[in-house]
Parts: structure tokens; sequence; C-alpha cells
């Protein structure tokens, strides 16, 4: 589920909250680092179980008006087509997302219903279920397309539910562009055969990446001094008050990057750096690092303490 890219946010995130020293000890923030990171399949299990949800409120509306008292032909004989829906039910049936949801104590609807409400009644009102709804009979592809296209068009740009994970942790509203493409990968791959593992992705590619995580964080802070070092001599034209905080953290660990992880090629660490300056820092951050950058993989060449080998992971 996580990249690369996400990971270094992470850590410039944890690193800019840093306030102590190299000789501190900041195994609390790395806790607080990993924490972080695990807390992205918390959110997951949050938005994923929404769909969930959605499926329990249409049941739910059907029973109700099955019980009116002057109940209607079509009250007593329902459209089931969406509380029907392949997709939705083979959610509803996930045992291993079941499971998960109460390991990670994931109760917020429970005590929240009303965002499901809310969230319910935009897909009620939309074009897209109403076109669905013309006839009561579908295939597995046409209940995965418009699962899909609710999460994509209503679900995920619903701004209730924005400012509701914005109130729960402020640390998700970095994390929700990449669950939610995480899902909409998920809810697209998905078959009528697939198994209940299909929904409950591994947080981490592999263990090279949370290792990646901890030796970068670490590394950055134990050599702050000599990386800051670094950065003074390629801005001494440079009022240091004008460098943005987060400019200097991106530069801390990219050139951390380039000294001591061989297996990353330079012209990624290059690039994610500049992608995300541009979205975390100021309009001409990217261009301010690429030119530090630039000019110290030339120097780093020249001398030959630019050390790399393999191809490097993003």
């Amino acid at each position: 589920m996580l990249n690369r890219r996400h990971i270094r946010v992470k850590v410039m995130q944890a690193i800019y909250a840093f306030k102590g020293g190299e000789s501190d000890d900041f195994s609390n923030d790395q806790k607080f680092l990993l924490s972080s990171i695990d807390n992205m399949y918390n959110l997951y299990l949050l938005i994923i179980s929404i769909l969930m949800e959605v499926q329990k409120r249409a049941e739910s509306d059907i029973e109700k008006k099955q019980k009116k008292h002057l109940a209607t032909k079509e009250d007593k004989d329902p459209n089931r087509k969406f509380v029907n829906n392949e997709l939705l039910m083979k959610l509803k049936d996930n045992f291993n997302l079941e499971d998960d949801l109460e390991l990670y104590k994931i109760t917020n609807w429970e005590l929240d219903q009303e965002y499901i409400d809310v969230i319910f009644k935009a897909i009620i009102a939309s074009d897209l279920y109403k076109d669905y709804m013309q006839n009561r009979v579908s295939d597995f592809k046409e209940d995965k397309n418009i699962i899909i296209d609710i999460f994509k068009d209503i679900i995920a740009p619903n701004e209730k539910l924005y400012d509701y994970i914005e109130d729960k942790n402020l640390t998700w509203l970095d994390d929700l562009p990449t669950v939610n493409t995480t899902i909409l990968k998920l809810l697209r791959k998905v078959k009528a055969t697939s198994i209940d593992s299909h929904f409950t992705p591994k947080l981490y590619k592999d263990i090279d990446d949370k290792q990646f995580a901890i030796i970068l964080f670490k590394k950055t802070l134990l050599n702050r001094t000599a990386l800051n070092k670094e950065i003074e001599a390629k801005t001494k034209n440079w009022d240091a008050d004008r460098i943005a905080d987060v400019d200097y953290v991106l530069l801390q660990m990219a050139i951390c990057e380039l000294k001591h992880f061989s297996s990353i090629p330079a012209k990624v660490t290059i690039n994610e750096y500049l992608e995300i300056a541009k979205e975390y820092s100021t309009p001409k951050s990217s261009i301010f690092i690429n030119g530090i950058l630039d000019k110290l993989v030339k120097e780093y060449e020249s001398n030959g303490t630019l050390n790399k080998i393999g191809r490097g992971l993003m």
C-alpha cells in the first residue's frame, strides 16, 4: 500500500517535528514515526468500511419501508439490486476484513452514523444510482463498476467526510490520497473469485521499506551537523532565514540518501525530493533544492564519493 515517496513524507514530518540534537535519545520519535505509518492501515479500514456500512444502511432502509403501516407495493417488493450488489456482498462477507476491523477497533461508524447517512443519501440521489437501479438484474462487472464510480465520485471527494478525518487524526490528511488510491486499485482489480486477503493489503511492500524509513530517519538525525555544513557550503549567498524549514529538512534527507543509500540512484533521490517539495513547501522550493542537489551530485562524482550500486528502488 505504501510507496517510497509516502515513506519519505512520513520521515520528513517526523524530522521536522524533532526538537532535539544529534546526541539526544530519539527512540520515542522513531516510535511516533512508525506509529504514524501504521495508522495508515487504520485509515484504510475506516474508509473501506464505509462501503460495508452503506450496504447495511440500504438494507435497513428496505426493512423499515416494509414495516410501514401503509406500505406501498414497491415497499413490499423492493428492488434489492444495490443491497445484493455482488461486490458489496463480497466486502460484507469478508472474514479477513471483519477480523481486522475488530482487531484495530474500527467502530467509528457505530458512534458517527450520521456520516454514513450523508453518504447514503448522496448515493441514492445520484444519477449513477438511478441509472443502476433501472432494472433488477446485474452481473459482477456491472456491480463492480457502480461501486468504483460511487467511491470515486461520491465517497472520496465528500467534504464532510474530509472534515471528519481531519478532526480525528491530523496526519490522516496526508495519508488520504494514498489510501483512496489503494482502495480504487483494489476495487478495479477485484474479481468474483478473489480471496478475502485481496481487501487486507500489506502496509509495507516488504521489510526493506520499513527498514528504509527507520534508517533514513536515524541517519539524517545522527548526521545533521555534517549535512547542515554541506547545505551551508552551497548556500553562502542565501540568507539562512530565507530558506524554508521544510526545505532544510528535505535537503538533509536528500543528501543523507545520496551519501548513505548506495542502492538508490541519485536521479531517483533528486526526483523524489523535488516532487515532495512541490507539494509541501514553497512554489520556488523545488528549483532551489534541485540547484543544491545538482551541485552536490556533480561534486561527489568528481571526487569519487558518490558510490551507487544496483538499480535501486523507488
